[in-house]
């Protein structure tokens, strides 16, 4: 499974999704998207995951400090102690094993990253 992994501002619009979205899944048939929990009901994420017709899934704040991920935000570190919400949400979200295949992206106006991640082998 291919996810893609959100992370973003309460600030962030449909476009700040959009576009760090289309930066980071340029290439990869992306399957399913992820995010931390504490963003469920975001009226932009909502929107966003309708129009992709994508899965969303919300993963818990405890599940994110133990993924290492390849790029690092102090915002990031400081509230949800990982580098990256959008690589430790789809590392998270694509289960055991998993990887990056695209790290983190950031939208232009800086609200919203995203990251890909592939399902580990079995």
């Amino acid at each position: 499974m291919i996810v893609a992994g959100i992370g973003f501002s309460s600030t962030a619009t449909l476009d700040s999704l959009r576009a760090a979205y289309d930066q980071a899944s340029a290439g990869h048939a992306v399957d399913a998207l992820a995010t931390v929990a504490d963003k469920e009901g975001h009226a932009a994420l909502t929107d966003f995951a309708s129009t992709i017709a994508l899965p969303l899934h919300f993963i818990a704040p405890a599940d994110l400090a133990g993924q290492r991920t390849l790029t690092c935000s102090t915002r990031s570190r400081a509230t949800y102690g990982t580098g990256s919400v959008a690589e430790a949400t789809a590392l998270a979200a694509a289960g055991p094993g998993a990887r990056l295949i695209s790290p983190r992206q950031i939208s232009d106006d800086r609200l919203a990253t995203c990251a890909i991640a592939i399902g580990g082998q079995t």
